[in-house]
């Protein structure tokens, strides 16, 4: 992938996964610091994590435009709530297009870094699903992952089609649109239906 395209893919994503850390921050009632800093760490932390383990000085630490990105969606959620409230699923929407775009990224800064199809594939998805579990943790609440409908397993298969592309000798760009797009497809098909992976039964108690 080109260097254009990945900040830009890395601004989009960093721009929706703040959205959701903003909402999320606007209902559990933070004040304007609280916000900015739960729109800060949802669209961060996932890609400080990613290049720590590849041994890359995060992007976001020196690059002041991450921030400014984050801070003008914290903004924008802090002011502008409502109106954002008024969308459909805000919050799964914003979260769904940064897992999808941190996913394809992760997995491709993997693999230019010099790492295997399988360690690719697992820092695709740890770049998408950090992000959401630093957030959900600053609220004390149960991280998404664990429980929601298809969340890991949607940002395994963006990942996945990255790699496969890449093994194919496939042109990065339209494969990172496919995994993103294949990413967003079924984790929103998930919110819909309903689907999960398996749950213990609960046993009764004697």
């Amino acid at each position: 992938m080109t260097a254009t395209f990945v900040v830009l893919i890395d601004f989009l994503g960093t721009f929706a996964f703040a959205i959701s850390g903003g909402l999320v921050a606007v209902r559990h009632r933070l004040d304007l610091f609280g916000v900015l800093v739960l729109s800060f760490a949802a669209a961060t932390a996932g890609g400080i994590i990613r290049d720590v383990l590849l041994g890359l000085v995060p992007a976001s630490v020196v690059d002041w435009r991450y921030l400014a990105v984050s801070v003008a969606a914290g903004l924008v959620t802090f002011w502008w709530h409502d109106v954002v409230e008024r969308l459909r699923n805000p919050v799964q929407i914003s979260d769904a297009i940064g897992l999808s775009l941190f996913a394809v990224l992760g997995a491709g800064k993997a693999l230019a870094s010099g790492l295997g199809p399988t360690g690719a594939v697992m820092l695709g998805i740890l770049s998408g699903v950090g992000g959401g579990i630093v957030r959900d943790v600053l609220v004390a609440t149960i991280p998404g992952v664990l429980q929601r409908e298809l969340y890991a397993v949607a940002a395994f298969v963006g990942a996945l089609v990255v790699v496969l592309g890449d093994a194919l000798s496939l042109p990065p760009a339209p494969v990172a649109v496919g995994g993103a797009v294949a990413c967003f497809v079924l984790r929103w098909l998930a919110i819909r239906r309903g689907w999960r992976l398996p749950q213990p039964r609960s046993r009764e108690v004697p």
